[in-house]
């Protein structure tokens, strides 16, 4: 369900916010700047992040001031401005108290609220966060002014394409949906005259000599191969902070809801409550399609890199076409083609067929295999042997061919689909004999 957004009064401004869940705890996270509260969430690896932690919490966020639906910017406001931002909010939540929460540049100000605010604040979570974000003696790490002024720049000249969204997860910058949500997040975060003020203010914070004065428990959480922010960043804060425990997380994307974010809200769920939930992984029912072109490393020798590379774009639009016709959910590429799932195995069928056939305009084959079964979520990818029998159903098609397994079929009798018998086969990794159709 998405959230809807209230206003908080902070003197004169009024500040979205939401709140989710009714845990025994309250949750307070002071996000980016680059967030819309109402939209942020429609991302679903983040969907599902929100729904484990509503699992132990109340979670209270909010859009900064200058950004999403909070009002404008007025000038240049100071982190202890926008500390009462926080005050503001959790008044309005009803929060006496709370465990605070901060992210990327969020960090800065959720360390001196802590410091300033103990009365309020139960703890403190940072993850992937800074106390200063250029460089100065003793913090040799961080991008020198010119590096920074250079980048974010070049920031606000490709505002609105995903392109700083998206880098917090580079995993995903292949995903054309998660680009195209980044992209619109952005654009419903601030213009690109708002946004550069708001990078020049956050390289002028320095929470250094803020952190010795935090007396309340805190987690500092990164991940080692961190492409976005380095992890020096947050072993300095652990080492500053009085008590801090830092913990090394694995992977290199930024953004913690992308890779392996169990053990982020594993970590979250241990600290506020005390116990570790060992959470089942999301499963669904859906039909799998796998795609490739058939004999694509020498018809690309043929061509060459450039036409190659264009023959692939106009490939992958028209299966995206027909992905959106069927009502399909691309999953990710897999090499020259496609990993999809669709809610009804006959749509599935049908969108393999068409693309199938489409695609021979442009002189090349293709070949789908599809399977219906149970599925594991991960993150933003799919597991479970539902996929592996997919994927090796594809590797009996000829060219030009659809091949399902005989769940598919058994499913879509009285669909006026015809089949044809392909016989029974060992799939290699599968146990048992699998007998297969060609779509006729």
């Amino acid at each position: 369900m998405t959230p809807v957004a209230r206003y908080a009064r902070s003197g004169d401004l009024h500040i979205a916010y939401t709140v989710q869940g009714d845990g025994p705890v309250d949750l307070v996270w002071i996000p980016p700047w680059i967030s819309q509260v109402e939209y942020l969430w429609s991302e679903p690896s983040l969907a599902r992040v929100m729904r484990r932690l509503t699992g132990f919490a109340r979670v209270i966020t909010f859009d900064r001031r200058g950004s999403g639906l909070s009002d404008p910017l007025d000038g240049a406001p100071t982190l202890e401005e926008q500390m009462d931002d926080v005050l503001a909010v959790m008044d309005a939540a009803g929060s006496e108290h709370a465990h605070i929460a901060a992210t990327l540049e969020g960090g800065p100000m959720g360390a001196l609220f802590a410091a300033t605010h103990p009365d309020r604040a139960r703890s403190l979570i940072l993850y992937s966060t800074f106390a200063r974000s250029v460089w100065a003696p003793g913090y040799e790490w961080a991008w020198s002014e010119e590096e920074r002024d250079f980048r974010m720049a070049d920031c606000v000249d490709h505002w609105g394409e995903g392109l700083v969204a998206g880098s917090v997860a580079g995993s995903m910058m292949g995903d054309p949906r998660f680009m195209e949500w980044a992209g619109r997040l952005e654009r419903l975060a601030a213009s690109p005259g708002s946004i550069g003020r708001i990078f020049d203010l956050i390289g002028k914070f320095d929470v250094r000599d803020v952190l010795p004065s935090i007396r309340i428990p805190t987690l500092v959480m990164h991940r080692r191969d961190d492409t976005f922010i380095k992890f020096e960043h947050s072993e300095y804060m652990a080492a500053h902070i009085p008590g801090a425990r830092l913990v090394e997380l694995q992977g290199s994307d930024n953004m913690f809801a992308v890779g392996d974010s169990e053990s982020f809200l594993g970590e979250i769920e241990e600290f506020l409550t005390g116990t570790r939930h060992v959470s089942e992984p999301d499963r669904m029912l859906a039909t799998v399609m796998f795609t490739d072109i058939v004999d694509s490393t020498a018809r690309a020798a043929n061509l060459g890199d450039r036409d190659w590379r264009q023959l692939l774009e106009r490939h992958d639009d028209l299966f995206r076409r027909a992905l959106d016709r069927h009502r399909g959910r691309e999953v990710k590429r897999t090499g020259d083609g496609f990993l999809a799932t669709f809610d009804g195995p006959a749509r599935a069928i049908r969108c393999a067929a068409s693309i199938t056939e489409e695609v021979e305009a442009l002189g090349i084959e293709l070949r789908a295999g599809l399977h219906t079964g149970e599925l594991e979520v991960m993150g933003n990818d799919l597991g479970g042997l539902a996929v592996h029998i997919a994927s090796r159903v594809m590797g009996q098609a000829g060219a030009g061919e659809v091949m399902v397994s005989s769940t598919v079929k058994d499913l879509v009798v009285g669909s006026g689909i015809d089949f044809t018998d392909r016989g029974t086969h060992e799939l290699r990794g599968v146990p048992g004999d699998w007998r297969l159709f060609a779509v006729a």
